[in-house]
């Protein structure tokens, strides 16, 4: 299962050399002692194995394509397969990055706390990565100031074309990051440029910049390349918010970088497969001239048969009875050297396919099960366990009062809400805010308490209070600390329920 796949731009002052140098010191240095192979001893060999069966690491040159592949592989006690390809395209300064595990029944739990490998901050602090565009390739964030704020605002506009995604991290009401900025750079280094918002200002001058389309109070978002789109996710003040939106937007663009197709002489299959077909074009060729050479000498003897002595003709046949047996020896040793090579082909292919056939079955497995999701989760975090569900099924159950009976629509909205375990949790929460607001008159210290037993974060703000669920800014409530009016607790009532339930 491909766990994650990126390229690189490599800047010129790499040579072969440097890469196989780098990728040798990431394994002598890993903080791991299982993973390091013991007893390498480069000596500029372009083609070599180190290791065992169980863990080794592999160097290929195909100088055909001035290209260098590198395989590091771990096989575990349990049978899983782990893979890291390191495969650099010296002609375009491109270098590919996969990691791959063999499929296991969690293939599918993806590590959330996942972060781009150490390899890729060894090429930055050598500084092999190549600038994108007004943006150099950093493991750190690049805080966004008054000075620089075209910059941001040239990505959140399109304006500027860069190679990865920009993430732009805009300051809370408070003016502090949403997330550990550091450790999300970290994180996404080499596929994503990170950008923090720095002082109030900024996010002024970046709102008029933008027509009022970049992100605020706290909230991150995700500007892929070419147009392919954006994605907002929101903070909100609660806890543990903060590891959560980070996972969130460091998945989202991990997704997205593996998602990417890349060209098969990036991959270590496709490499050493064009190796294996290159050597086989090769033989054929030999095998041909061999052949060739065989038929000339045999036709040369032919005409020149009736003008020879006895004995002449007797060298001449001892002659070419020797060539035969040379020839005939050449071309049975192309032949099984072919037929070896035409097995590693295949072999290679049918892993390829392989791996096709386990995503495909794997799909197929997921599609069969009966509780496959009919809808797919958008950007939206939840604010307690089966929030988003819940509301869903709330709309479709609302929705089902007005849909004719014994009507398709009606039994398939019918079927989802009965095939979903429909708890009725907004409904539930609804209630409790009818029997705790119905008759405010002021903000009690058992309804202060209720009120955050429920999400609600509340502030005092001159003669109101300020609600905000769960500390998201999009849903804020006001509500008057001496009401005067005796219908207030009804309006408070309907308002509150109306915005969150």
């Amino acid at each position: 299962m491909l766990l994650f796949s990126t390229v690189l731009d490599i800047n010129d002052c790499m040579t072969k050399d440097d890469f196989i140098k780098l990728v040798i010191e990431w394994n002598q240095t890993s903080p791991f002692p299982g993973n390091i192979i013991h007893g390498i001893a480069w000596n500029g060999e372009r083609n070599v194995r180190y290791g065992n069966d169980s863990l080794w690491l592999g160097i290929e040159e195909y100088r055909h394509r001035n290209i260098i592949a590198v395989r590091y592989e771990r096989r575990d006690a349990d049978g899983t397969v782990w893979d890291t390809d390191y495969v650099m395209n010296f002609s375009v300064m491109k270098l590919a990055v996969r990691l791959d595990r063999s499929y296991a029944a969690d293939a599918l739990n993806a590590d959330p706390r996942f972060s781009t490998p150490h390899f890729i901050s060894m090429m930055i602090k050598h500084g092999y990565l190549r600038d994108d565009a007004s943006l150099p390739v950093l493991r750190d964030p690049f805080y966004i100031e008054e000075s620089n704020v075209d910059i941001a605002a040239d990505a959140i506009n399109g304006k500027t074309h860069y190679r990865i995604p920009v993430v732009y991290v805009s300051s809370t009401a408070d003016g502090q990051d949403p997330v550990n900025v550091k450790m999300l750079a970290s994180r996404l280094k080499g596929v994503a440029h990170v950008l923090v918002q720095k002082g109030s200002a900024v996010r002024i001058r970046l709102r008029g910049l933008t027509d009022g389309q970049s992100e605020d109070n706290g909230s991150i978002g995700i500007y892929y390349p070419d147009g392919e789109g954006k994605k907002r996710f929101f903070w909100r003040s609660v806890t543990e918010s903060d590891s959560v939106i980070e996972d969130t937007v460091v998945r989202a663009v991990i997704e997205y970088s593996s998602a990417k197709m890349i060209d098969t002489l990036l991959t270590w299959q496709g490499v050493n497969n064009a190796i294996l077909r290159d050597r086989l074009e090769s033989n054929r060729n030999e095998r041909l001239a061999a052949e060739k050479a065989q038929k000339s000498a045999e036709e040369e003897y032919a005409k020149l048969a009736g003008s020879l002595s006895d004995e002449e003709r007797k060298i001449r046949e001892k002659a070419l009875e020797d060539a035969r047996a040379e020839s005939d020896a050449l071309l049975e040793g192309i032949d099984e050297e072919m037929k070896k090579l035409q097995r590693q082909v295949e072999e290679l292919t049918r892993a390829n396919e392989a791996l096709q056939y386990e995503n495909h079955g794997l799909k197929t497995s997921l599609d069969s099960t009966k509780s496959r999701p009919v809808l797919l989760m958008g950007d939206e975090t939840e604010f307690y366990s089966g929030e988003i569900k819940d509301l869903l099924l709330a709309v479709l159950s609302d929705a089902l009062k007005g849909i004719k009976q014994k009507s398709r629509r009606h039994d398939v909205v019918t079927d989802i809400i009965e095939n979903n375990d429909y708890k009725k949790q907004s409904e539930q929460r609804a209630e409790k805010v009818r029997q705790l607001l119905w008759s405010y008159d002021g903000m009690s210290a058992k309804t202060r308490q209720e009120l955050k037993n429920l999400g609600f974060v509340i502030t005092e703000e001159g003669k109101h209070y300020k609600l905000t669920y769960f500390g998201d800014g999009r849903y804020q409530l006001t509500f008057a600390k001496t009401p005067s009016d005796f219908r207030a607790g009804r309006s408070c009532t309907q308002e509150t329920v109306n915005l969150v339930y």
